[in-house]
């Protein structure tokens, strides 16, 4: 058998690298401005406004699925919107500012559709659970809402 020449004497040839060329004023600048976004929320911030939803009764109050209308119930829990406008998309969860206290089964109901509920019933359900949590949140944390003009 005859053996074929290597690829080192074909007419291809290997392209020189090109030395590094020194940043330009623009191309610091726009690095500096990325560097400097809007920092998001560290764990323990976001924990503070999960935290606010323990110990409370649920606000979601779904008709016929609810099981703490006026008093707090063990299976309370924080509940995430699952609206986009809030952050969520595919596996990622909607930021904890956006979270209402739900008890069990309601939880259920919002992010499960056993019962084939359209979704806007859903993010309407949680947007009114939203008004009525929100300024009882922000008394609970100490923040200051802006006033509505």
């Amino acid at each position: 058998m005859k053996r074929s020449a290597p690829l080192a004497r074909t007419g291809f040839k290997r392209k020189q690298p090109k030395p590094f060329a020194p940043a330009d004023r623009k191309t610091l600048e726009r690095n500096t401005a990325m560097k400097r976004r809007i920092k998001k929320p560290t764990v323990a911030e976001g924990k503070r406004f999960i935290d606010a939803c323990r110990g409370e009764e649920c606000y979601l109050l779904v008709p016929g699925v609810c099981c703490s209308i006026g008093w707090a119930h063990e299976s309370v829990v924080d509940c995430h919107s699952n609206q986009s406008r809030h952050g969520n998309a595919g596996a990622r969860k909607a930021d904890n500012i956006y979270t209402v206290p739900g008890c069990g089964p309601c939880h259920a109901w919002i992010d499960q559709n056993r019962v084939g509920t359209p979704k806007q019933v859903k993010f309407d359900v949680w947007d009114r659970a939203y008004e009525r949590w929100e300024p009882v949140r922000a008394r609970k944390m100490g923040i200051q809402l802006p006033e509505a003009a």
